[in-house]
């Protein structure tokens, strides 16, 4: 399956999803500058695209618990 015209074979898996089934996402530098996020699960949702000022600024209101 290819989600934002990206191969799955370059989607990295967060390092905060676990093993068990729970929320898993998973990223991917997009060829226009973007970061594409989507479901590991479940593929066929597609994926959101950020610019990368946005998704680290989420990022980091995550890892300060801002969010």
């Amino acid at each position: 399956m290819v989600r934002y015209g990206l191969p799955v074979s370059a989607w990295v898996k967060s390092s905060y999803s676990g093993d068990n089934g729970g929320t898993c996402i998973e990223t991917q530098p997009t060829p226009d500058g973007l970061v594409a996020v989507g479901d590991s699960k479940d593929r066929s949702l597609g994926a959101h695209t950020f610019a990368p000022r946005e998704w680290q600024a989420f990022v980091t209101a995550v890892r300060d618990g801002s969010l």
